[in-house]
């Protein structure tokens, strides 16, 4: 570990393989966001290492040779974990710490721990701890001897590091347990959207770190937290706006990533449910990010996979202040903001509310008169 005012970073290397039909530079972009997912967990990355390889070794993921080349560089350097940016199998992870004798963390296991420190209420919290404890009961077998060798760091946060003498047994029970605090707080958060009424919802998605929070607190004039990093914030927020008289709850959701793990899609589908649930989705894209496309596809993915593909969508693209060239053509379909600079804001409102008074008009057909017809 290395000590930079008053901050610890773990020294890591990430790990990646291309496979079938990734090509270097897919593979190199995948990396470069599990550098920035490492980083947000707190590590620092010395080295990245690609392997071309015709499909993963069923013990070790990578091959020997590519495996040694690791090793002569931690023995060589202060490296306390080793990051893969794929899903290794519990057999792939144990034989890798048992070879590189150091921690070894997978894409899944990485995001599960970032989670982990930005959960801060009891909601999102219980939500993590499922997905971590999912997670880690297949690993169980040679988990408690790697813990007792290295002593907190990335990848260590949440049950792992307080449950070394558990077992499956209790495990599953704790399993069990969380499931149903779940349901009970499930439950209650539907009893809180149904006492919303039938006020039109409007959700905010997209890929983690576009904006949604800071475009939330422009819209909404509130103070979301917000912050340029990677999952800055885990617990949907819901906020009543007013434009121009017609109201309205506006909610900012977890952003997505690609490779999602499985586990927190089925720990947070209660916070889904808000996507599930609203009239209208903003799809927020980071029109500066090079890799933005990819970025609109692992939505749309996600989206489809809660059902939530077919729901009214406005694409907005943010941080156009980034842009060299700022001169692009708004629609009713597209929009091109900058939440930093406020700029197409009144586009945006403009567009937000006659989608949400065509709604309102065949909601309640008997207050239209206190509405004026939309001006877009």
């Amino acid at each position: 570990m290395i000590e930079n005012k008053n901050i610890f970073y773990e020294n890591s290397v990430v790990v990646g393989a291309i496979i079938s039909n990734n090509s270097e530079t897919m593979v190199q972009e995948f990396l470069d966001e599990l550098c920035f997912l490492a980083e947000t967990a707190g590590g620092k990355v010395l080295k990245r290492f690609v392997q071309k390889i015709d499909k993963p070794n069923p013990k070790t993921f990578i091959g020997s040779g590519k495996i040694q080349e690791i090793q002569f560089f931690i023995k060589n350097n202060d490296i306390s974990s080793v990051i893969f940016d794929d899903e290794l199998t519990p057999s792939q992870q144990l034989n890798l710490e048992k070879t590189l004798r150091t921690k070894i963390i997978d894409r899944t296991g990485l995001i599960l721990d970032i989670f982990a420190q930005r959960a801060k209420t009891s909601y999102a919290k219980t939500q993590v701890q499922l997905a971590q404890y999912e997670y880690l009961m297949p690993r169980l077998k040679g988990l408690w001897t790697h813990l007792e060798r290295q002593k907190g760091g990335i990848g260590m946060r949440g049950p792992g590091e307080t449950e070394i003498e558990t077992d499956r047994r209790i495990v599953r029970d704790k399993v069990s347990l969380l499931k149903k605090k779940l349901f009970s707080i499930d439950k209650q958060m539907s009893v809180q959207r149904g006492n919303r009424g039938k006020l039109v919802r409007v959700a905010l998605v997209g890929y983690t770190n576009v904006g949604k929070s800071t475009i939330m607190n422009q819209i909404s004039k509130s103070k979301v937290f917000a912050e340029d990093k990677l999952f800055a914030t885990l617990d949907t927020t819901v906020r009543k706006v007013v434009i121009e008289n017609l109201p309205f709850l506006l909610s900012d959701t977890v952003g997505f990533i690609r490779k999602l793990p499985t586990q927190l899609i089925e720990s947070f589908k209660s916070t889904l449910l808000e996507i599930q649930e609203s009239d209208i989705l903003l799809h927020i894209v980071d029109i500066s990010h090079p890799n933005y496309q990819e970025h609109i596809d692992s939505v749309e993915l996600i989206l489809n996979e809660i059902k939530c593909g077919d729901k009214k969508t406005i694409i907005i693209f943010n941080k156009v202040d980034k842009l060299n060239d700022r001169r692009l053509k708004n629609t009713n379909h597209k929009i091109y903001i900058s939440a930093l600079e406020k700029l197409n804001f009144k586009f945006l409102k403009d567009i937000l509310y006659k989608n949400i008074s065509r709604i309102h008009e065949n909601r309640f057909p008997y207050n239209n008169y206190l509405y004026p017809k939309p001006k877009v």
